[in-house]
């Protein structure tokens, strides 16, 4: 008698990690010397119930770690319908706090090997171990509500700020209209800005701080995203031979020309 193998389905959608695949109800990926880092978090968030992330399961055969998958559907461009809704990005900044609040108590090993090549985060001392990569590919929703977040390859040391600006770099978005999804193209960045930081809780001083925050993201990114393609290559050198540095670079721009009208909707 023959014995079938697990079938893979390989698994698209992100920019940077290749051969990503679903077994059953398991994701299997490459693991990457952050991968025991990245671990330990998803295992903390277990322990304290954050129902938000995957559950690791462990190493198969082949040396790719086991997650659990999280049922759903990820928002990958073009944007459906319902992630562009006020609906859906409230619901983002909800979970981003529901997260932040869960990973709060975590306290990781000294030498954790975060990700943290070329950093371009903020100057201010971490507070957390943030996602930082809160992209509409890495949002899980269900029924139009967003559920999840997935891929922690570049969790890091860093402030509940820089990942509230990081987030909103794709979800308001702070991004010139030509780099936008047509269906943002038109989008009211400021009132945007406002509802995301109402539904997070974000205070005064962090609103004050936001959007000088997102300008230093802006050129710390460049750097990174420039030095990671020339040293990384894969993923990351497709993404700059696409245009990643122009885009940040027309971002900041339109950030700056627009400074003013975001900073009333946030006051």
């Amino acid at each position: 008698m023959s014995v079938v193998a697990d079938v893979e389905i390989p698994l698209s959608g992100g920019d940077v990690t290749e051969g990503v695949v679903r077994v059953d109800d398991t994701v299997r990926r490459p693991m990457g010397p952050h991968s025991p880092a990245v671990h330990g978090l998803l295992r903390h968030l277990e322990s304290v119930g954050f129902d938000g992330a995957p559950r690791v399961l462990g190493v198969d055969g082949r040396g790719r770690e086991i997650l659990t998958w999280v049922p759903g559907e990820v928002a990958r461009r073009p944007l459906p319908a319902y992630a562009a809704t006020g609906k859906a990005l409230a619901g983002v900044a909800r979970l981003l706090r529901r997260y932040h609040d869960a990973v709060a108590s975590y306290d990781p090993p000294p030498g954790a090997p975060w990700d943290d090549i070329a950093v371009s985060g903020l100057d201010d001392e971490p507070e957390i171990i943030g996602h930082c990569d809160v992209t509409p590919e890495n949002v899980v929703f269900r029924a139009g509500e967003p559920v999840a977040l997935i891929d922690f390859d570049l969790a890091r040391p860093t402030t509940r700020l820089y990942d509230v600006v990081t987030a909103l770099r794709h979800w308001a978005p702070i991004a010139d209209p030509a780099d936008r999804d047509a269906r943002l193209y038109d989008a009211d960045v400021g009132a945007r800005l406002r509802l995301f930081c109402d539904a997070y809780g974000l205070d005064r001083d962090g609103r004050r701080r936001l959007l000088p925050a997102a300008r230093l993201r802006f050129e710390r990114s460049y750097t990174a995203m420039r030095f990671r393609a020339e040293h990384r290559g894969g993923g990351w050198a497709r993404m700059w031979r696409a245009g990643a540095g122009p885009r940040i670079r027309r971002a900041q721009d339109w950030l700056e020309r627009h400074w003013d009208d975001l900073e009333a909707h946030l006051a």
